[in-house]
This record gives structure tokens, C-alpha cells and sequence, in this order.
């Protein structure tokens, strides 16, 4: 329990730095984008906007530090339950919102510091009830169900985002979720990885779910970095990859709590994914002081339908 632990809360400091670096890229990118009128005519990010988001050094750190997080975020849901393991990795919320305070220029208002105040104390509630992960054995026509939902999540995710343009960015950040939820599902169910079997992992259809819902959750995280509040998009992320994967845990996998502490499971579940929500709902742009760099280069058109501040890009329509 204490290595997955440890290997949850490594995974979870990789990510939240990852998604700060990453926004630094991807709005330093967009802000060019936006006064050149590379966007779509949804006033979304287009293809080549977020293409180069991903070329700036910001970003490629960032999504290194993605990549050493998933691999610490794969240990850990195989050594824990589910409702623990997406939990603890959703806590990068923090290390997000405090980064932000440096790299980003934003300020945390009481609002903020409360709801991060209590996804921490929700963890330790978790921490506290959690019992043993189940096993993870399932039929392999729910891996083909997995794979299925998956590329259903992303592609259709990635049509509707692109068609709301720059309305979507919370739509894209709880799209990404559920892919990075889809992707923890994928790694407690997997073939072939305990004893190590090439064979059955490469014909077990949850590995390709894992890189489905895996790089389709990165390019949803990115739009949604590109047009909207860093700590918005993040914490309805949050939301995606905790919710749904807990319930899935507990319901399908055998994940369980300690005896006579479920209360302390569900409550801390409850507390958790209740203050990423309150993150992502005080944590609107209007809270925040705006970023002078920001308001040098956006474009004219976007003065007249107000300024989007501090931690946001805006496209203009």
C-alpha cells in the first residue's frame, strides 16, 4: 500500500508540473496563433495552432513529465483500488494551482485556497479507508468494450469540442478525464503484464484502449489548456478520471474499502472530486488579475467582447 502510495503522489507531481509547462507552451503559442487568425471558424484552436503549441520547449518538458507520470500512474493502479489511485494522481490539481501562482501569474483567491484545502484533507480520508485492489480479471469482450468506448470518447470527444470552438474548453478538459480514466481502467484490466506474457499483452485489445484513450486524452488536455483556465481545465479532468474509474473500481474490479470504513471511502471520494468542481468554478478568469503580456497581444476584436484574464487565451470569434 505505501509504495503504490508513493508511486500515486510521484505520478500526481509529474502531471501537475507537466500541465503548468504545458499551458506556458501552449498559451505562448496561442497568443501568436490568435493575432495571426490561425483559428477555426468556431473560434477554436486550429490543427496547426495546437501543433505548435506542442513544438515549444515548455511543452515538450511538460509532456515528458506526462509520460514519467503515466508510468508511475500505471504502477500505482495496479498496486491500489481505483477510487484511491485516480484519486491521489488527481490531487496534480494542487501542484497545478500552486505553479500556476509562479509560472502562470495567478492569484489564488479564498475560494480557491479552501476548495485545495479540502481535495488534500479528502485524500487523507482516502488514504485512511482504502483496502486491497481487486484482482482485475475480466472477460476479454469487456477489453473490446474498452477499446470501443475509447475511441468513441475521443474521436467523437474531438468533433463535438472542435465544433464549440472556444465555449469548449471545460467540455475538452472533462473529455480528457475520462480518457485518462479509460487509460487507469485499461491498466488494471491488461493481459499479459503479470508474469510478463508478449503474446497475450500485445493480442489483449485493452493495450490498444490504453493508447487510444492515452494520446487522445493528451490532444483533448491540450485544446483545453489552449483556450481555457489552466486550473478549470485541469480540475474538470480531475473530475473525469476519478469518478467514473472509482465507480468502475469498485463495482466491476472488486476494489474495496476497509472493514467498517466505507464511510470514510465515500465521503473522502465525495470531498475530493466536490472540491475539484469548486476549483474549476472559482477558479473563472474573472478572479484572477490578467496577464499584461497577454493583453499586449491579443488581438483588437477581442476588447470589444471583453478580455478573457490571467490564465485564460482568448480566440476571437
Amino acid at each position: 500500500m505505501l509504495i503504490g502510495l508513493l508511486t500515486a503522489v510521484a505520478a500526481s507531481i509529474c502531471y501537475g508540473t507537466g500541465s503548468v509547462l504545458q499551458a506556458v507552451g501552449s498559451q505562448k503559442s496561442a497568443r501568436r496563433e490568435a493575432a495571426a487568425g490561425s483559428v477555426t471558424q468556431h473560434g477554436g484552436p486550429s490543427l496547426s495552432s495546437t501543433a505548435k503549441a506542442a513544438m515549444t520547449w515548455e511543452f515538450i518538458v511538460g509532456t515528458i513529465l506526462d509520460f514519467v507520470g503515466f508510468g508511475l500512474g500505471a504502477l500505482a493502479a495496479r498496486l491500489l483500488p481505483l477510487f484511491l489511485s485516480q484519486t491521489v494522481i488527481s490531487a496534480n490539481l494542487v501542484i497545478t494551482a500552486v505553479l500556476s501562482i509562479k509560472l502562470l501569474g495567478i492569484r489564488l483567491n479564498r475560494s480557491e485556497r479552501t476548495s485545495i484545502a479540502v481535495v488534500c484533507s479528502a485524500l487523507v480520508l482516502l488514504a485512511t479507508a482504502a483496502g486491497p485492489e481487486g484482482s482485475g480479471d475480466t472477460p476479454i469482450a469487456t477489453h473490446w468494450w474498452l477499446l470501443g468506448i475509447s475511441l468513441l470518447l475521443i474521436v467523437g470527444g474531438t468533433v463535438v469540442v472542435r465544433l464549440l470552438g472556444a465555449r469548449a474548453a471545460l467540455l475538452a478538459g472533462l473529455l480528457s478525464g475520462l480518457g485518462f480514466g479509460a487509460l487507469g481502467v485499461g491498466v488494471r484490466v491488461l493481459n499479459g503484464i503479470d508474469p510478463l506474457d508478449p503474446g497475450a499483452l500485445l493480442c489483449d485489445p485493452a493495450l490498444y484502449a490504453i493508447l487510444v484513450a492515452g494520446i487522445g486524452g493528451m490532444y483533448l488536455h491540450t485544446v483545453a489548456l489552449q483556450i481555457g483556465s489552466v486550473n478549470g481545465a485541469t480540475a474538470a479532468l480531475v473530475v473525469g478520471e476519478t469518478v467514473l474509474p472509482g465507480i468502475i473500481g469498485v463495482l466491476w474490479l472488486g476494489d474495496a474499502s476497509r472493514p467498517g470504513f466505507a464511510w470514510a471511502a465515500i465521503t473522502g471520494f465525495v470531498l475530493a472530486v466536490s472540491g475539484a468542481v469548486a476549483v474549476a468554478w472559482f477558479g473563472s478568469p474573472k478572479g484572477h488579475d490578467s496577464d499584461p503580456e497577454a493583453a499586449a497581444v491579443t488581438p483588437a476584436k477581442d476588447d470589444q467582447q471583453g478580455r478573457r484574464r490571467g490564465d485564460q487565451v482568448a480566440y476571437p470569434n
